[in-house]
């Protein structure tokens, strides 16, 4: 198959890039490498050389998502600016990307006859919902900037289904983490700074008390719900929004010490360091747990990886590269 992954040379891009090229697919990387960066993918450019096309161009221009879907069967919309903090900092630029360059990209793919579009969704689109654990059907209302954008893009899929019979699968990532995820610049997640700062005896900031909490989700469960997105031939799984998660939560506060306890067993210093208490951070939810029953149902998705196996994983990862 021939596959493109825009967004490529990200964090997950690059990943779902890997995993299809060992596969044996001919894969499609398109990037403008705003946040993405060319390390993720210089191995993959010198490995396959036959099979692996970059294409670094920008999808709020709607030529380089023509260039991009060409001959292509499956399209893995990963390119968007994330970040709740960063788009309460430039609504404007994450909405230009995040809604005008997904349409482009709908509209691209549309026409060039495409399988299936399968996109990154967010839990963030849950928004003031306190209900727990979060189910696909009940939202609130955004709390950001970024929420909204990913939420219109979950409404425009549906409507280029409706209007145009363009399949769509659309995954709401809950905190993904695992290799190549940057813990450097200032919208840096959680997991990577806490490890970056742990293995430099550096005391990390915890946005408030440490009470709230996440359902932190290892990379090779979100590779393996875009697989199970992409090959599914239930035709009941198709036009559909997924939580893509583990189904379980835990408090920052412990996620610190989870991460400590494991890097403890590499340099024993590591296990004197405290974490420093700083302010909430504007926009940021109290809790998120997803329910995963109809991933279950619908893709036969069970996670592979629980936090704890997949933060073990992630920590060997940052030893050996940072």
């Amino acid at each position: 198959m021939k596959i493109l992954v825009t967004g490529g040379a990200g964090f997950i891009g690059s990943n779902l890039c890997e995993h299809l090229l060992n596969e044996g697919n001919n894969v499609v990387c398109l990037d403008n490498f705003s946040t993405g960066h060319i390390e993720n993918i210089s191995s993959l450019i010198s490995k396959y050389t036959d099979s692996f096309q970059l294409i670094e161009g920008d999808i709020r221009n709607i030529e380089d998502c023509n260039k991009a879907v060409e001959g292509v069967d499956y399209v893995l919309h990963e390119a968007a600016l994330g970040s709740v903090p960063r788009s309460i900092k430039a609504p404007i630029t994450t909405n230009e990307v995040n809604v005008s360059g997904f349409v482009n990209m709908l509209e691209a793919s549309k026409n060039a006859g495409v399988k299936r579009f399968i996109f990154a969704a967010s839990s963030s689109t849950y928004g003031d919902s306190k209900e727990l654990p979060k189910v696909e059907e009940r939202i609130g209302k955004p709390l950001s900037p970024y929420a909204v954008t990913k939420y219109v893009n979950e409404l425009y899929a549906d409507v280029f289904s409706k209007i145009y019979g363009l399949e769509y699968i659309g995954l709401r990532y809950f905190n993904v983490f695992g290799r190549r995820q940057d813990p450097n610049g200032a919208y840096a997640a959680v997991i990577p700074l806490f490890v970056k700062k742990l293995l430099n005896h550096e005391s990390p900031v915890i946005n408030g008390d440490g009470s709230f909490s996440r359902d932190f989700t290892y990379i090779d469960n979100v590779i393996q719900m875009n697989m199970l997105s992409m090959t599914t031939t239930n035709k009941e799984a198709v036009n559909q929004i997924y939580n893509v998660a583990c189904g379980e939560n835990t408090t920052i506060g412990n996620l610190f010490e989870l991460i400590k306890q494991i890097l403890s067993g590499y340099d024993s210093a590591i296990g004197d360091v405290v974490p420093i208490y700083g302010p909430i951070r504007e926009g940021d939810i109290p809790h998120s747990l997803a329910n995963i029953e109809k991933a279950k149902n619908l893709l036969s998705y069970t996670p592979k990886y629980s936090i704890k196996e997949g933060l073990i994983e992630a920590c060997k990862w940052y030893r050996e590269n940072l």
